[in-house]
């Protein structure tokens, strides 16, 4: 449209002009703010109110941030603007994860989402759902910069869908400020030895955080019967079954033993567990999740 131009629109006009713009937008995007729309509906915003006075870093100015937190000081000695973040402010800030490996692009049924996209649209949608509350989030392994800004959720996405984001089955460590949050949302089906190992490594500093598994069906369930041939998604080789169902029970109790693992070890750190399934509603997990964080506040 030309400059000083004026259009007017009918109504039909602004429905197309509407659907177009919906259209433009991410799809994931789109699906996380739904879904954390559904979800505020029900909940209420962890933002505390508070000042620390312990030092924890020195970080560039962003748009967004008050003039009253800039360190003129620290600004003087160099051509960037910096800002002085203390550590009651820096533990306000939640740490999210999601497992990027090859076992999240698993699924036994058209009907039912890849693991990796259900773990990617309960990331942004919890990452929404806190920014509303006034939390600042950012992305582990990433490098971003903890920010409450909306800006915060897309740059998030951006991370994911370019492929930046971290691709390994476990968080790996960063160092993070004591009393730190860390949500980490993966399938957890690496042995119970290296999974908590790596939670060992924030817990011991302090930091809490919580564990959302998250399962296909049919790695519950291994509804499968006669001669089936298991792909190895990660290096780990292939599998030839003869006779599924001459398995089920052992499989059902292995698995069960193994999540029964997970949640002694979050339990044994100080963090939370819980498992949620392809097949469910994501609202459902992020409640659940939301409300385990709201709790954990003031502990």
């Amino acid at each position: 449209m030309a400059t000083g131009q004026r259009a007017t629109y009918g109504t039909g006009d602004t429905h197309h002009r509407a659907e177009d713009l919906a259209a433009a937008l991410p799809p994931l995007l789109v699906a996380a703010k739904r879904v954390a729309s559904t979800v505020s509906q029900g909940v209420h915003g962890r933002r505390r109110v508070g000042q620390g006075e312990t030092f924890w870093q020195f970080r560039r100015y962003q748009f967004g941030d008050s003039t009253q937190l800039i360190d003129w000081r620290q600004s003087a000695k160099s051509q960037p603007v910096y800002v002085r973040e203390t550590e009651w402010e820096a533990a306000q800030s939640v740490w999210l994860w999601r497992d990027g490996s090859a076992s999240m692009r698993f699924k036994s049924a058209d009907e039912y989402p890849p693991k990796a996209d259900r773990a990617d649209l309960l990331t942004l949608a919890l990452a929404s759902l806190l920014i509303r509350g006034g939390e600042r989030i950012t992305l582990l392994e990433t490098g971003m910069i903890p920010s409450a800004s909306r800006a915060a959720l897309t740059r998030m996405w951006s991370l994911i869908e370019s492929g930046r984001a971290p691709t390994s089955s476990l968080p790996g460590y960063e160092t993070l400020p004591r009393y730190a949050r860390v949500v980490a949302i993966g399938d957890f089906l690496s042995p119970l030895e290296d999974v908590k190992a790596s939670i060992r490594t924030f817990a011991d500093r302090g930091v809490r955080g919580h564990m959302l598994q998250i399962l296909d069906p049919a790695e519950e369930l291994l509804p499968y019967g006669g001669r089936i041939l298991f792909d190895g998604m990660e290096g780990d080789g292939d599998v030839l079954v003869r006779r599924v169902e001459s398995l089920r029970d052992d499989y059902k109790d292995e698995l069960a033993r193994h999540k029964a693992g997970l949640a002694d070890i979050a339990q044994s750190l100080g963090w939370s567990f819980a498992s949620h399934r392809t097949d469910q509603p994501p609202e459902m997990a992020l409640m659940a999740l939301y409300q385990t964080l709201s709790q954990s506040v003031g502990d």
